[in-house]
């Protein structure tokens, strides 16, 4: 029996089950963020930035450890450009005396350096923020959806950009059970989440179109779930190398980017497990068929002939 014979493994088997864990970590999340919400970073709540000059680079964990013994709490410290230069992000607001203590309780160790600049966040701009980024994850959902429906089908734009929803909120749900912060950097992994589980997810709708088209025996149940038989290789050696960077990212990027690949890899997994299970349900719950995606037909061209054979398993179901 050839590889194209042999029969696929029955993911659509599943969809029942994938159907209730989808739901269940949907409204999960939803009750999170609805009763713990989100531990917005600086970027949204506002705070100062204090830019200070060292003569020689510095070790930052030592700079994190002098400045929680001075009693300030929330806090992010990261180089700024250069090795020697370090950006001190504090949630207080303050003025140009709140930087000056930084930079003395800094100076207490016998470092070498100076305030070259601060900057107050007020609250404004980050309200301002919060809305701009909401606004740009629905705009870039809508924008898929216009582009699948102009591309395939309406039902696929649908069956698209209802995985994408479903993949930010549960990465926002984990966010919000562990209270990590969300900040800009974040919000762009969930901007990168939104095209990667995209490109997952047009992979096997191109599949499933071509596979309605050429196979002439079995109903929409066995098209969609040999097409993820024939995309599924291609998908975990995809999330599995994607994976391998972000725990890379994660384990030695440092603290200043290690929420933004959290975010990533937990979007990674979930958008692998939506472009499978999530996607291909919606189609079969809005009834994909051989008339949604047939070709017009052409006069004089070849019909029972040119068609292909189904594979030996089918016939035999």
């Amino acid at each position: 029996m050839s590889e194209h014979e042999k029969k696929p493994f029955d993911f659509m088997g599943f969809r029942k089950l994938a159907s209730v864990l989808s739901i269940a970590l949907l409204v999960a999340s939803v009750v999170l963020l609805a009763v713990r919400g989100l531990d917005l970073g600086m970027d949204f709540t506002g705070g100062t930035s204090v830019e200070i000059e060292y003569a020689e680079a510095p070790a930052l964990e030592d700079i994190r450890n002098t400045l929680g013994a001075a009693g300030y709490d929330q806090f992010v410290v990261q180089n700024f450009g250069a090795d020697t230069t370090v950006l001190v992000r504090l949630a207080e607001a303050g003025n140009d005396e709140l930087a000056v203590e930084v930079t003395k309780a800094l100076k207490a160790d016998g470092a070498s350096l100076e305030l070259v600049s601060s900057e107050f966040i007020g609250s404004q701009v980050g309200e301002e923020l919060r809305e701009d980024s909401g606004l740009g994850l629905l705009l870039a959902l809508a924008v898929v959806l216009i582009y699948v429906g102009m591309r395939f089908q309406f039902k696929f734009g649908i069956a698209s950009v209802l995985p994408l929803a479903h993949d930010v909120i549960i990465v926002l749900g984990v966010f919000s059970l562990f209270q990590w912060t969300f900040d800009l950097t974040v919000l762009a992994a969930l901007l990168a989440v939104i095209g990667y589980s995209l490109n997952d997810t047009i992979v096997v709708a191109d599949r499933i179109r071509e596979n309605f088209r050429k196979m002439r025996v079995g109903d929409s149940w066995h098209i969609i779930n040999t097409s993820i038989h024939q995309t599924i290789s291609r998908t975990i050696n995809t999330s599995g190398t994607t994976l391998v960077v972000l725990f890379s990212l994660y384990l030695l990027g440092g603290e200043a980017i290690n929420n933004f690949a959290l975010a990533l890899i937990i979007g990674v997994v979930v958008g692998t497990y939506s472009s499978i299970y999530v996607s291909a349900n919606l189609l079969l719950a809005f009834g994909v068929s051989r008339e949604d995606l047939a070709l017009p037909s052409k006069e004089g061209a070849a019909t029972d002939e040119q068609e292909e054979e189904p594979p030996e398993w089918l016939n035999r179901m």
